[in-house]
């Protein structure tokens, strides 16, 4: 049974339809090479909050990506039968989501992360039916949160983050995280095309706690290089 998203999904799905790498990303993914991989971008609603989205915190003991928020995902597995089974089954793995809850609306185009060689489809889908999700690896899930779009958007909770390797790029603070990198910058991209964004300022920099490790250049067209700054 085909389940219909609500009215607000409209202008994403409809503006998602000529998306390029462009949008979300200065960096040209290689024509071949790099590791296959998915995220599931989710986007959900309660009462009361409206529309939100689902983010998982990395463990910090994790050797890459300590610490890091980040959308469900990860590489895919020979017996994945395409990237929406890969984000799914991830999805499943690591916060116990229950994949006939979630309707796939779209693949974003394919981005690729140098510092992994990770070459990443971001799966939009909505959660028809929300259930509750916890970690389900604590060695290498730490938190689970859905982040309000509200929130996200609130130019109180956007900034710039600096890391030590002069490396900047956009940041949300809610709910007690910190999203930044690749996936801060697809959040950045979408919250644009869905029409959410808000007016915010860039005047905000802070630096990157020195958590895991170097991070890949952010998707989103927020990047910018410290130089700018100055």
């Amino acid at each position: 049974m085909t389940r219909r998203p609500p009215d607000w999904f409209e202008p994403l799905l409809t503006r998602l339809g000529t998306a390029r790498a462009e949008d979300f990303t200065r960096l040209t993914t290689p024509s071949e090479g790099g590791r296959e991989s998915a995220v599931l971008v989710l986007l959900g609603e309660q009462p009361g909050v409206g529309p939100d989205v689902l983010v998982l915190q990395r463990a910090a003991t994790l050797r890459n990506h300590a610490g890091q928020p980040a959308f469900p995902g990860g590489a895919a597995d020979p017996e994945d039968a395409d990237v929406r089974a890969t984000a799914l089954r991830e999805a499943n793995e690591e916060v116990g989501l229950d994949p006939s809850s979630v309707t796939v609306l779209a693949e974003l185009p394919k981005l690729w992360i140098p510092v992994s060689d990770f070459v990443v489809t971001p799966v939009l889908a909505w959660w028809h039916d929300p259930h509750p999700v916890h970690p389900r690896e604590p060695a290498e899930v730490a938190h689970v949160a859905r982040l309000p779009v509200s929130e996200l958007v609130d130019p109180a909770n956007r900034l710039l983050v600096r890391h030590r390797s002069g490396w900047i790029g956009p940041a949300f603070s809610a709910r007690g995280m910190l999203v930044w990198g690749f996936t801060a910058g697809v959040l950045a991209a979408l919250l644009e095309m869905g029409g959410w964004a808000r007016p915010w300022s860039r005047d905000r920099v802070i630096e990157l706690p020195p958590t895991g490790e170097t991070p890949a250049p952010s998707a989103g067209t927020d990047e910018i290089d410290e130089k700018a700054l100055r």
